[in-house]
């Protein structure tokens, strides 16, 4: 038997029309088939806990609709099975809303679970929480929690695909988890088989990125030209029960699949290749091999495991204050020199104002990214876009950034145009590493029918 699984998201804001050729690729095999939409990253976890925090009914992921309105009817007629973690803060409401918008689009009701467990607030002190070591991120300090997630596994997926569900949805679980779930439930690999969760940990890995794996990510014009992006496929990867896979996309899409794609996807975010280590194992590549299979299609064989660690990965959200950038351009004739010229004015201002904060403040396309602003040899003619930034505790700190970058319009050189401001509350994260018992035996599995 050969499990099927495509990915039709890689992040939050990925094309919601990606769907429709995989969903059609998957079709036409027999046996198990899976989609998969990976959507959260720890920003945009933090971003749902402030939507559920305004709106309990609110909390999951803003691409729910636009991503499910597509896929919904055409996976559910080819029997194909629906994992995501657009459950992200709130995976009930989620689940509530998917049989939502199934009843919108005329179908008959899905059957949805949802997994929960993932909250650690539900689970442990704040104070055992802050005293957490952080492994990477903010240290906490004694800003207001918000909310702590621990990465959930491939377990709870399994479990909950063993109810016989349509779609799965997750809050925070770790990405590879998303098709190593259903090789779990559809092969019963064993909570002590290493290679094997290894090998569906790497094909999660693999997929997890979405378009990454098949071009997209991988296009550098002149040095590796990869074909049709505007079109480019999303992965498929097509696994066996002794772990081996291919990757592959659909045909007829753009992109391309080739040892060189899966290399750079491989070794994306690996800190250790001998030891990535996740919830359901620690997966090793070193002596993983790789082998094209025909075209847009590489062989993937050889990962090897070892236990899970004893800890697991969460992520704590704690009130950052107030953001506020803005932005104004020039143009034309000497048009560095009015901009650094206006950026100076600005800073100026602010202190006359009695704010003893330094904003950011540089000038887009005078090479800032590469040198914080202070790049000496633009062209003096140009098109340039002064950009200021700050961030403090209160609203009405950051709010006079905006404010006297507007000013600039008149009250600065000639030639400013396009101001845009956007002030915003922030969080923050880190991520600290808790003991596993204090996470898994409260993890449970909600059917929505």
């Amino acid at each position: 038997m050969t499990v099927h699984i495509g990915c039709a998201a890689g992040f939050a804001g990925d094309r919601h029309d990606a769907s429709p050729p995989v969903i059609a690729a998957l079709a036409r095999h027999d046996g198990p088939k899976y989609l998969m939409f990976e959507v959260l990253a720890e920003r945009t976890l933090a971003l749902a806990q402030k939507d559920r925090l305004a709106d309990p009914s609110r909390g999951y992921s803003p691409y729910l609709d636009p991503y499910l309105r597509l896929a919904l009817a055409p996976a559910l007629a080819a029997g194909v099975r629906i994992v995501s973690n657009m459950g992200a803060a709130n995976p009930l409401a989620a689940g509530h809303q998917v049989r939502a918008l199934a009843a919108e689009l005329g179908l008959a009701p899905p059957r949805v679970a949802v997994v929960l467990g993932d909250d650690l607030l539900q689970e442990m002190t704040e104070a055992e929480i802050r005293a957490a070591s952080t492994m990477e991120g903010i240290a906490l300090g004694p800003r207001p929690l918000v909310a702590a997630n621990a990465y959930l596994g491939a377990r709870p997926i399994a479990e909950a695909l063993a109810t016989g569900a349509d779609i799965v949805l997750v809050g925070r679980s770790t990405d590879s988890a998303l098709a190593l779930g259903p090789l779990v439930h559809e092969f019963g690999w064993g909570e002590q088989d290493w290679d094997r969760l290894a090998a569906g940990t790497i094909a999660g890995h693999l997929l997890e990125c979405g378009a990454q794996v098949t071009g997209a990510y991988f296009a550098d014009p002149g040095f590796k030209d990869v074909p049709d992006l505007a079109r480019v496929g999303f992965p498929i990867a097509e696994v066996a029960a002794d772990g081996t896979m291919v990757i592959t996309k659909p045909r007829g899409t753009g992109g391309c699949v080739t040892r060189a794609t899966v290399t750079e996807q491989l070794l994306y975010e690996m800190h250790d290749p001998a030891a990535y280590l996740t919830a359901d194992c620690t997966a090793d590549i070193t002596a993983l091999h790789l082998a094209e299979d025909g075209p847009d299609r590489v062989r993937v064989t050889d990962v090897r495991g070892h236990p899970a660690p004893q800890t697991l990965k969460a992520t704590v959200s704690v009130e950052d204050g107030w953001h506020a950038e803005a932005e104004l351009s020039y143009a034309g004739p000497n048009a560095l020199a009015r901009a650094r010229l206006a950026g100076g004015v600005l800073v100026e201002r602010l202190a006359i104002r009695g704010h003893n904060q330094r904003p950011r403040v540089e000038v887009i396309g005078a090479g800032s990214v590469l040198t914080g602003g202070h790049a000496v040899d633009a062209p003096a003619d140009g098109d340039y876009r002064l950009r200021a930034a700050m961030q403090a505790e209160t609203r009405e700190v950051v709010e006079v950034l905006a404010d006297e970058m507007l000013t600039l319009y008149c009250s600065g050189p000639a030639g400013g145009g396009g101001w845009r401001r956007h002030v915003t509350a922030q969080i923050a994260t880190a991520s600290i590493l808790v003991p596993r018992e204090r996470v898994e035996p409260n993890v449970r599995v909600e059917v929505l029918e």
